[in-house]
């Protein structure tokens, strides 16, 4: 008998042979977009046994349009010039689960590679990756726990396509946070939420109601980053899916309504050896913070602006950004304070971490997890020096710190020009994205709103 090699092999031989002898006979496969919306297909089983060896064609246009299907018309490396040909996917047989509110399908996340087998440069969980083998070079292994913020609408596709986008019904009222009565309104959902993405290896540390009407804040248990990204895009869709059954649809939007505050997504981290936790140093300034730690800060403190369009991608994302409300608007750092973008949470090996409370939920968790781990080394690399003072309160001590910019074309231009980002992800990825966000720009420019009508129509 043919001995099976020891390590990731054996495992993927184990994960080949689960499916080959799969009552199922399909499989249900997908990659992200450059929006961090899930594309993906279902695969006739011996389509996916074969895609095993030699990958399969997904057509290079989810690189190529917008999160509405539109398609750019301002973008190189793919667009109507190239006629949208299928790009090579390969399988991470790593990512193997099973779809519990789907039968129980085989699932699969997958990325993007070029013809001679090396990375596509602009597929987001491949930038991820990048960042990462940089990291594992200086001896790095980097461990992530995201956060999302979310509201619930009574609302389904139809319903809401009725209503022309305008007033969504939460699916409960007022302001009550980390309420059991407001959760047990819909406990079926939020008990599915929590059981069935536990099922769908993507566990729930902890989930209860924000403030606002029908929000709700989900973290993400710990773990590896590339993992850590994987789940929180599975995250988004996987209760979108479940929220369907309900007759709920939840929005990842950064800022439905003015009246409320907008929905994050927060990205905790810390640095391992393999073996301790590297952020921690019981003789470290502000409560055990490593000098590593602090480096690590510092490139972020650094770093923030020139990477913002990969935390706050979109239009909307900027109205999230409203002096006052919780989410903060400048590069600023504080030990256990959330009115600050970077909270430094130290006093233990097990706890000590940076939570990034910058990026908005509508982030793509692949490019905004690679560029806090860059931003981050970045620091590390370069040896900064933590100067800046950590702010206390509501943010006093940043008085003299700019606020960050409130528009995307902005942010963009700064992206574009970023020595840093062009360092650590690419010249194709970083032309390629700050494109994509000049084409959504324009898009806004293009748009007549509701608010241009009620402020105008009839007075002007």
């Amino acid at each position: 008998m043919k001995k099976v090699p020891a390590g990731p092999a054996r495992d993927d031989a184990r994960v080949v042979e689960a499916i080959r002898n799969s009552p199922h006979g399909k499989v249900k496969v997908a990659v992200s977009d450059i929006d961090g919306v899930l594309r993906g297909k279902y695969l006739h089983k011996d389509k996916f046994l074969a895609a095993v060896e030699g990958g399969f064609g997904f057509c290079d246009v989810v690189f190529g349009w917008d999160s509405g299907d539109q398609c750019y018309d301002n973008t190189k490396l793919t667009g109507w010039h190239h006629g949208f040909p299928d790009a090579l996917v390969r399988l991470d047989l790593a990512t193997h689960r099973r779809v519990p509110w789907d039968g129980g399908v085989p699932f699969f996340l997958g990325h993007f590679v070029q013809a001679d087998g090396s990375a596509l440069p602009i597929c987001p969980r491949q930038v991820l990756r990048r960042v990462l083998a940089r990291a594992e070079k200086m001896g790095f292994r980097v461990m992530v726990g995201s956060e999302y913020e979310f509201f619930n609408f009574a609302e389904t596709p139809k319903s809401w396509e009725a209503k022309q986008g305008v007033g969504p019904e939460p699916v409960t009222a007022g302001m009550f946070g980390y309420s059991l009565l407001r959760a047990n309104a819909n406990r079926e959902y939020f008990n599915a939420l929590m059981d069935e993405l536990g099922a769908f290896g993507v566990p729930i540390e902890g989930l209860h109601t924000e403030t606002g009407p029908g929000v709700y804040e989900a973290a993400i248990v710990f773990s590896e980053a590339l993992e850590a990204a994987d789940r929180a895009i599975l995250f988004k869709a996987g209760a979108k899916e479940i929220g369907a059954r309900f007759g709920i649809m939840p929005s990842f939007m950064a800022k439905w309504s003015a009246k409320y505050p907008g929905c994050s997504g927060h990205l905790h981290q810390s640095l391992s050896d393999g073996k301790k936790n590297l952020f921690f140093d019981p003789k470290g300034r502000h409560g055990g913070m490593s000098r590593l730690f602090e480096s690590y800060l510092a490139g972020q403190v650094d770093a923030l602006m020139g990477m913002a369009p990969m935390y706050w991608p979109t239009v909307n994302s900027y109205k999230r950004l409203v002096d006052g409300f919780w989410a903060p608007v400048k590069p600023t750092w504080g030990v256990d304070n959330r009115t600050a973008s970077f909270r430094v949470l130290s006093g233990s090996p097990k706890s000590t971490r940076l939570e990034t409370r910058s990026p908005g939920a509508d982030m793509n968790p692949y490019l905004a997890t690679a560029a806090v781990i860059a931003a981050g080394l970045h620091g590390v690399e370069k040896g900064l020096k933590l100067t800046a003072k950590p702010i206390h309160g509501t943010n006093e001590g940043s008085e003299n710190v700019p606020r960050a910019p409130r528009t995307l074309i902005e942010t963009t231009r700064a992206f574009r020009d970023s020595k840093v980002a062009r360092d650590w992800f690419g010249d194709d990825f970083v032309d390629h994205f700050a494109a994509t966000r000049e084409w959504e720009w324009r898009q806004w420019l293009d748009a007549v709103t509701d608010w241009e009508l009620k402020r105008y129509f009839e007075i002007i």
